[in-house]
């Protein structure tokens, strides 16, 4: 999946505990009749993804959409999404890459 908008915000990369673990995460606001502002999370080597961008940079995130359950000491189940970011490009990036393949380029692109 994808989404696109304005950089707002960028965090340093944090460590989480004694096991490696790092993640660094981002404030993206999408670009929409009612603007959203999403926290996109980036974790172990694609943190360093995030070097090159700036605030207000306008891009475009492939992201996976993660969701946990979590228990507390009392039993309460609470239920938790995060938005994991593995790729980010600069939108006028997105103007030079080739278009997606349409089932009509597909089905004449097939030896049969």
């Amino acid at each position: 999946m994808e989404i696109f908008g304005n950089i707002r915000k960028i965090y340093e990369t944090q460590s989480v505990g004694n096991s490696g673990f790092q993640k660094r995460e981002l404030v993206l606001v999408t670009n929409e009749q009612y603007p959203q502002m999403l926290l996109i999370e980036f974790t172990q080597d694609k943190c360093d993804l995030l070097n090159k961008f700036s605030i207000d940079d306008e891009v475009g995130i492939s992201i996976n959409l993660r969701g946990r359950e979590w228990q507390s000491a009392t039993g309460e189940v609470r239920y938790f999404n995060t938005f994991q970011g593995w790729k980010i490009i600069y939108k006028n990036e997105l103007d030079i890459l080739p278009p997606e393949p349409t089932i009509n380029t597909i089905e004449k692109d097939l030896p049969f």
